[in-house]
């Protein structure tokens, strides 16, 4: 078992301090935010216009002993909210490097769950396009994150993806034994058939809450 776990929940813009306030009384050291869009499970809904609600990521490194008490806080601080408010799940991470000092040990792991999230990072603009192939192979809807590359293009390449600016990169949860089928859907989109033209890559899931009123 990973002797960390990054909790990462996705809730609508400007609840990143409820999140964050609730996992600090729980016993965590504070994370990170990322702006990001929702793209929602209803293709419909997007065409509208109902999709595409700016959202807020909310990255969190705990260690393992912990994690339960600030999943559990954060599930317990967000039950007031709407049903579908967003979501929290747990990724292992092996190790830590504070001020220098490594903590953790190298080679841990984390078996696969019921959830798997799989990431897209391609050129900007395709996001929706890969959003709507994991759709019909049985994915719900998905979180997009702007970003950007950090090389020029005559620089070296990575996993021979060069590595240039104007980057989406998607988020999807889907159930384990949807994984196989998704990932061969979006694989095949044309705009990931030349070469250097994106990345996907898969965690597995070790916990996955919905936060927000249950039905």
């Amino acid at each position: 078992m990973s002797a960390f776990s990054l909790l990462v929940s996705v809730v609508p813009h400007n609840k990143a301090d409820f999140i964050s306030a609730a996992a600090v009384n729980a016993g965590s050291f504070g994370g990170t935010v990322l702006m990001g869009r929702s793209i929602s499970a209803s293709g419909i809904a997007d065409a509208f216009g109902l999709g595409g609600k700016s959202q807020d990521i909310v990255l969190i490194l705990v260690e393992q002993e912990t994690r339960e008490a600030i999943l559990s806080a954060v599930v317990e601080a967000c039950g007031g909210e709407r049903y579908g408010f967003g979501y929290v799940c747990s990724l292992g991470a092996d190790m830590l490097v504070q001020r220098g000092v490594v903590k953790g040990t190298n080679g841990g792991y984390m078996e696969e769950g019921k959830q798997t999230l799989i990431s897209v990072i391609l050129n900007k603009g395709y996001a929706d396009d890969a959003m709507a192939a994991a759709r019909k192979a049985g994915a719900g809807g998905g979180t997009v994150i702007n970003a950007r590359g950090t090389a020029r293009e005559d620089d070296e390449k990575f996993f021979g993806m060069h590595i240039v600016p104007e980057k989406e990169m998607l988020l999807i949860v889907v159930d384990t034994d949807r994984k196989d089928a998704v990932l061969e859907a979006v694989k095949s989109l044309d705009c990931l058939q030349e070469p250097g033209s994106g990345i996907v890559f898969c965690s597995a899931v070790g916990s996955f809450f919905t936060l927000g009123k249950k039905r």
